[in-house]
């Protein structure tokens, strides 16, 4: 079993869809240890406007904030732990043909690196 560490805080969505995201696309056996950062103040200060951030077995951070499909994918093809099925599967069912061009889109990444919505194009 692989341990994972995700910096993170009660009610943090972009932390629960982070570590869904992972699991899903994972073919290896992953656990995630949930660093609860705002009990720890120095762990506050350098994590605070980051979270979600994902620590890899080796103590790297490999991922931040709110990951997209392919960011994840990258890195678990990295590691050796992408399972392509499960990729393909969530790319089919994410893609351009079936989004209603009036829907809301992604349009770029605002201020600490999130992303923002904005009309759709």
């Amino acid at each position: 079993m692989i341990v994972l560490r995700i910096y993170t805080t009660l009610g943090c969505h972009l932390c629960e869809q982070m570590e869904a995201l992972v699991a899903r696309l994972s073919k290896a056996d992953l656990r995630f240890e949930h660093i609860e950062i705002v009990d720890d103040e120095a762990l506050l200060a350098r994590y605070g406007t980051r979270i979600p951030v994902l620590i890899d077995v080796r103590g790297v951070e490999v991922l931040e904030g709110n990951v997209s499909v392919a960011e994840v994918a990258c890195w678990l093809r990295q590691q050796g732990w992408l399972d392509d099925q499960a990729l393909a599967e969530l790319e089919s069912f994410t893609s351009a043909d079936e989004v209603d061009s009036d829907s809301p889109t992604f349009t770029g990444r605002g201020a600490g690196g999130r992303r923002t919505l904005g009309p759709g194009s």
